[in-house]
């Protein structure tokens, strides 16, 4: 028999009894539609992820001070205020492939002033301009300082989505003036929202100065904190003399600050961030700044890195392998039912094998050969098996759609998980009917033919 009327006659004797056929596709059903919901669901889930990495900053890495002791007691990573402005100088200037620095300053637990109404951001950030296109910050309104503004100490800043909306009560703030502590701030431009990071945290809660401005005129500039108690920071006259006009330490100029020989020897940075010139080469330029951050910080062969370098990647292979090991787990219990629903096939065909003895023994009685009543029973699982693919495929993406839509979960399609569904099937059908169709094959036809 061709292959065509092999196929013919498998068809018309599923035909025979409907609803058998229906239900033993139904494990078959059951089994695909969990992998392609579990596979929908963990793609979606990873490819969140990934954009949540993105939005603090892709192909970036941050380095931050060590640790210190102090009377016995480890301080914590950061404490040790370790890195300087020429730190990241000399990191643009001597590392190949890293492609973009920004040193930066934070500070926490200042208050914003604009009017009658206040608001403690949660981020405030000192830093320069390329600190933008490292962490993929887009400009909504207005625009960003520039390098000459950073020199100068410039008092203007950026605002985030959510600052607009409680201080500046959704209005436009270009051109505003709000103060930082004692320090007017002119906004130039405001940033484009980025919403919630993976951590939970309000990315547009942010308000981004110069570096300088922020460590010299509100920080101060040695401190790590700005809720320090001994910042150097330019003071208002009617804080420290009412009514006097005079300042204890009168600001000094930009040309002074300039000019002086270590002014950058007694400034600390909180953070420096940087960015490989490509993705691949991100260790690489890890490398690079830990050798030369240790010849610059002068530590000895035995002695521990003062500074911690982390990378996005860092973050993107611990999630991501997270995110793996469960998408494996649920795939893992989506193919257990794959295989009851095998289970089930193999079941129903060995009793429609034991059904249809006398129909078997006539057909070998008529001229058909082993190999004739092998390729019907094959054909006739695998049938089976691909008509409950194509519904368990429909069935799981609808599955997917309704999580979407009620749980808010992400999703995302994966054509290579319908082709690998419908591969199984077929599979499936090969693995659990070849018994069954094998035993049908060996019948004698004599003994089938007396078959009651």
């Amino acid at each position: 028999m061709s292959l065509y009327r092999t196929i013919i006659v498998a068809l018309k004797a599923l035909r025979r009894n409907p609803t058998r056929a229906s239900l033993t596709t139904l494990g078959i059903v059951i089994g695909i539609a969990a992998v392609i919901t579990m596979m929908e669901i963990g793609n979606g889930s990873s490819t969140s992820i990934r954009k949540s990495i993105e939005k603090m900053g892709a192909n970036s890495a941050l380095v931050r001070p060590g640790w210190r002791r102090a009377a016995g007691v480890s301080m914590g990573s950061g404490a040790a205020m370790s890195l300087v402005p020429d730190d990241a100088e000399a990191i643009r200037r001597e590392c190949r492939h890293v492609a973009l620095v920004a040193p930066v300053v934070t500070g926490s637990g200042m208050q914003l002033v604009f009017g009658s109404g206040n608001w403690v951001p949660q981020q405030l950030i000192g830093t320069s301009p390329e600190y933008l296109t490292i962490r993929n910050w887009q400009i909504e309104e207005g625009r960003s300082f520039t390098q000459r503004e950073v020199d100068r100490n410039a008092t203007v800043c950026l605002v985030g989505a959510t600052v607009v909306r409680e201080l500046f009560e959704g209005l436009s703030p270009v051109d505003c003036e709000m103060r930082i502590r004692n320090t007017t701030f002119k906004v130039i431009g405001v940033l484009k929202s980025k919403g919630a990071n993976m951590m939970g945290w309000d990315e547009d809660d942010v308000v981004i100065t110069p570096w300088t401005t922020l460590r010299m005129r509100v920080t101060g500039r040695s401190t790590g904190s700005a809720t320090n108690t001994t910042s150097t920071a330019a003071t208002s006259p009617g804080a420290l003399y009412p009514g006097s006009g005079l300042a204890l330490y009168p600001e000094q100029s930009s040309n002074l600050t300039s000019d002086t020989l270590f002014y950058n020897k007694f400034i600390k940075l909180n953070q420096i961030y940087f960015s490989a010139t490509k993705a691949e080469e991100m260790e690489t330029a890890i490398d690079e700044v830990t050798h030369l951050l240790r010849e610059r910080h002068r530590l000895a062969f035995d002695q521990d890195n003062d500074f911690r370098v982390h990378s996005s990647g860092e973050f993107m292979k611990m999630l991501g392998s997270t995110s793996t090991v469960m998408t494996n787990l649920l795939l893992g219990v989506a193919l257990i039912s794959l295989i009851v629903g095998g289970v089930g096939i193999m079941n129903i065909m060995l009793v429609s094998v034991t059904e249809r003895t006398r129909e078997i023994g006539l057909r070998m009685a008529v001229g058909a050969r082993s190999r004739d009543i092998l390729k019907q029973f094959l054909v006739e699982s695998i049938v089976l098996c691909l008509a409950g693919g194509i519904l368990g495929i429909l069935l799981g993406h609808g599955a997917a759609l309704l999580i979407e839509s009620q749980l808010n979960w992400p999703i995302e399609s994966s054509p290579g998980a319908v082709v690998a569904a419908v591969a199984v099937s077929a599979f499936v059908g090969v693995v659990f009917g070849f018994y069954p169709a094998w035993k049908a094959s060996k019948l004698d036809p004599i003994e089938a033919l007396r078959y009651e």
